[in-house]
């Protein structure tokens, strides 16, 4: 393969106070950060010092487990709402990107297609959507029952067919404007949609400007079959977990050689791994930092949610922390995170870890934990990079703002350095971050010729 050339990305995972279990008890970080708008605006204006591509914020709809201990220690049953919180940010910084997930299990085309576009504008180029099935959350709409795995895909597929289909309502030309002549609109400019599907009747048009971008850029984050087959079709930045180097090559190769069948090329589809670093400027001072963290999280209340979260069919709690993890192959199925649990599932049989060395492992939710100096650290995300396993990273903080600020301080300069990652930005919008085109409206050509 030839030599990889060009600079990675870096996209900011922010969630709560931070992405490991014990991150809201830690000195450096925000316990009260999921209700405290001004904690979020302080860490998007220094991911923006450090010239990341954009943050992105995961959400869901439920609280998840509600077992008493797994509540008690857990901050996550707090989170914000995506697309509250990002218009909130657009407005006070200027060049970070602003990826929101929002579900389409769980929401309408239409009211989704609208807020993006309208955030697109807000922020002046800067909005992504990252395009999830809905996990857990049903019983909060009118689901008892969870949606099958098939069906959410086959939903979800339609649901951008839908959402994509309003972003282009409208030609790029199609508001004159004109208060000389009275003209606001030309109405040969506006396209119906008139959508009759199995899941969807939508007529249209969006009543909405279409976003400045043309359309957001599409993030996904399913890596199952029907997800990776989802993303080859739409996605635009994948992000995905990923903590082998050879598996994370094959998940590349395997993705990017999808892309064909759907008129795709390769530069069209980002792929960001996703990191959970902790750094020293000593490799000692890093694995102290680290054993902080894990001596603030309860060991029991982590397992239990681990197990589910990913519905294994065994509860890890019950069981001692230096016992080894029982091999997970004969889990039951699941509707859940069937790619995440499969991660774990191989981890144990290529590991055979116990339970304090799984714990370890999946601090960071079944993404690559990277613990060391920042030269080591560069190392890593330098060789997964050159080797095709990733074209940048999604960076999981482990606590904020603390890990936050080490990152910027302490990784990106030496990134930089390498020449690795921009020095500052040269575009505007986030498809100028990420490298990706403008996207042409399907119904109107860019000449005015409908």
């Amino acid at each position: 393969m030839a030599e990889r050339g060009g600079q990675m990305g870096l996209g900011a995972f922010l969630s709560g106070s931070g992405a490991h279990g014990g991150s809201w008890r830690h000195p450096r970080a925000d316990a009260d950060a999921s209700l405290n708008f001004q904690r979020y605006r302080d860490y998007a204006q220094t991911l923006e010092r450090g010239c990341f591509d954009a943050l992105f914020l995961n959400d869901n709809v439920a609280v998840g487990d509600l077992d008493p201990r797994v509540l008690a220690r857990s901050s996550h049953s707090l989170r914000w709402d995506p697309l509250t919180l990002l218009p909130a940010l657009a407005v006070v910084t200027r060049h970070i990107g602003l990826i929101a997930t929002a579900s389409t299990t769980y929401n309408e085309p239409y009211n989704l297609a609208r807020k993006f576009a309208s955030l697109d504008h807000l922020s002046e180029g800067r909005a992504g959507w990252n395009l999830v099935t809905g996990l857990i959350g049903g019983e909060n709409f009118n689901q008892p029952e969870p949606m099958s795995h098939a069906q959410r895909y086959a939903r979800a597929e339609e649901f951008f067919e839908v959402v994509s289909g309003l972003w282009d309502s409208w030609a790029d030309d199609a508001f004159p404007r004109d208060q000389a002549s009275g003209q606001w609109l030309r109405p040969e400019r506006m396209h119906l949609l008139q959508h009759r599907g199995q899941h969807f009747q939508v007529q249209g048009p969006l009543n909405a400007p279409r976003p400045m971008q043309g359309w957001p850029v599409i993030a996904q984050a399913g890596s199952s079959g029907p997800g990776c087959e989802l993303a080859a079709r739409c996605a635009e930045l994948v992000f995905t977990a990923q903590t082998d180097l050879q598996q994370a090559k094959a998940f590349y190769a395997g993705l990017k050689e999808r892309l064909p069948a759907y008129g795709r090329h390769a530069g069209q589809l980002k792929i960001f791994p996703g990191i959970a670093p902790t750094v020293g400027r000593s490799l000692n001072e890093a694995e102290e930092k680290y054993q902080q963290l894990q001596e603030l999280q309860d060991p029991q209340a982590q397992l239990k949610a681990l197990s589910y979260l990913l519905d294994l069919g065994i509860d890890l709690s019950r069981l001692p922390l230096d016992a080894q993890v029982p091999l997970l192959a004969d889990a039951p199925p699941t509707e859940r995170h069937k790619s995440r649990r499969q991660l774990v599932v191989e981890l144990v049989r290529r590991e055979r870890p116990t339970l304090a060395q799984l714990l370890r492992s999946l601090s960071a939710s079944g993404h690559k934990v990277l613990v060391g100096t920042p030269g080591q650290i560069v190392d890593e995300m330098a060789s997964w990079y050159e080797e095709y396993a990733a074209d940048g990273f999604n960076v999981l903080f482990t606590h904020l703002p603390g890990a936050i600020d080490d990152f910027v301080q302490l990784i990106t300069p030496e990134l930089q350095r390498r020449g690795l990652f921009r020095q500052r930005y040269t575009g505007h919008s986030l498809r100028e971050h990420l490298g990706l085109a403008r996207v042409e409206n399907r119904f109107f050509s860019h000449r005015g010729n409908g």
